[in-house]
């Protein structure tokens, strides 16, 4: 019997499960404002992923489309901060 950090098993699991999105929907939420900065988080009402999309939810119609224009940079940031592709598409609401 080979032995595996509990940290590693964890990962693998959560890897082959469908839990997957839902740790990351959580762990973008705790992130979000370190990624964009407390002015765009404060404006944000609602942030999820589901299918390697990041869905953002916001009232503010200038915030909505500042972030039309930053979409590649928010993806890049949000791969980056996880280690690999996590997102592929944004999409504002």
């Amino acid at each position: 019997m080979s032995e595996f950090h509990i940290g590693d098993a964890i990962n693998g699991f959560l890897k082959k499960s469908h839990l997957n999105n839902g740790v990351r929907a959580v762990q973008i939420e705790e992130i979000w404002e370190k990624l964009m900065g407390k002015t765009i988080a404060k404006y944000t009402d609602k942030i999820k992923i589901f299918n390697k999309k990041l869905y953002i939810q916001t009232a503010v119609g200038p915030l909505k489309n500042e972030l039309q224009y930053q979409k590649p940079q928010i993806i890049a940031r949000v791969n980056e901060a996880f280690g690999e592709t996590v997102i592929e598409e944004v999409i504002i609401s």
